[in-house]
């Protein structure tokens, strides 16, 4: 029996408050609006980032809401103008979407749509500004433009990237946020790919071996680096980074120096890329500090606190270490 156009009841994982439990309770979702698509979430992950923003430390707290952004599912209905996709399509929710029509878009050099680039304070949807979830007439906030954590969502068709029906969802969900995201620009394996873009031979270090770093050393390994360093603080990550590429660890807490210190003796004067995937200022300045000058290229990939800042002593930028960023969740 069809559903289209329908509100739907379902069970979803409501964030009521900062930093309290998730609640699992039956909500309403309503049917898309113009260029929206109602999605059927079949699997849906964690990712820090969903945490980061239930603890709501630092930000501007929105809530009621409906967290998850790293999930694969089927359409179950469109909206009105929609064609990309249509129901029974097999998709991955992106939370930096694409217009296709934007200056960002129609450049090669960047996905950040002036439309759909990552808003985490936008609760409603474009079309009107309202919420599609409700329990018991209260609206409840969308996420990123996914809220994935509910087993329906509606999202904005451009926030959809249609997959082979015979990729299992359970495991490319992932792809959706820790290793990849949207078409131009990636977290993890294409920060290193596509944005530090180390040669055959070189040596990249990865900061924090979470799923986007363990995603930035494969980048690393298919970019055929010869040295991939992994950098944590929890050395029981070190075994299954191996399997990424990894081919030798530091845990900065087994030395008395600056980590960066330690990669550049390591290396003879540092790394030729770095990938910083914890989110922590501290990393972040070791990651631009362990780049070879000269041609050293440092990027950023981990989300910090909003208020958070770091400071490097000018003289990093003038013997040409360069430092580039990426946004992700």
């Amino acid at each position: 029996m069809s559903t289209a156009g329908q509100v739907i009841r379902c069970k979803a994982a409501v964030a009521w408050e900062a930093g309290k439990p998730l609640s699992v309770e039956e909500i309403e979702v309503e049917p898309p609006q113009k260029n929206e698509v109602r999605v059927k979430i079949h699997f849906t992950s964690l990712c820090h980032t969903d945490v980061y923003f239930w603890e709501a430390k630092g930000q501007n707290p929105l809530f009621p809401r409906i967290l998850g952004h790293e999930a694969g599912g089927v359409v179950e209905s469109v909206g009105e103008g929609v064609t990309d996709v249509e129901p029974g399509d097999h998709v991955l929710p992106i939370f930096t979407g694409e217009c296709k029509e934007c200056p960002h878009c129609l450049s090669e050099a960047s996905n950040m749509c002036d439309l759909l680039r990552i808003n985490t304070e936008r609760g409603g949807m474009l079309h009107d500004g309202q919420t599609r979830f409700s329990k018991d007439g209260k609206p409840i906030y969308h996420f990123l433009g996914t809220s994935t954590f509910s087993e329906y969502t509606v999202v904005h068709v451009g926030q959809v990237a249609k997959i082979n029906p015979e990729a299992p969802l359970d495991k490319v969900c992932v792809l959706s946020c820790g290793m990849t995201y949207s078409s131009s620009l990636l977290a993890g394996f294409g920060a290193t790919v596509n944005v530090a873009k180390p040669k055959k031979g070189g040596s990249v270090a990865v900061f924090g071996l979470g799923a986007v770093g363990l995603a930035a050393a494969e980048g690393a390994r298919v970019c055929e680096a010869s040295r991939i360093i992994g950098i944590d603080l929890n050395p029981n990550r070190f075994e299954e980074a191996k399997k990424f590429g990894c081919t030798e660890f530091v845990n900065p807490k087994d030395h008395n120096k600056p980590v960066q210190e330690v990669i550049s003796e390591m290396t003879g004067g540092g790394v030729d890329c770095s990938i910083e995937c914890t989110g922590s200022t501290q990393a972040m300045v070791s990651a631009f500090e362990c780049v070879h000058d000269g041609w050293g290229v440092a990027v950023l990939v981990g989300v910090p606190s909003r208020d958070d800042s770091f400071k490097t002593h000018p003289i990093h930028f003038l013997n040409e270490r360069t430092l580039r960023g990426v946004g992700t969740g």
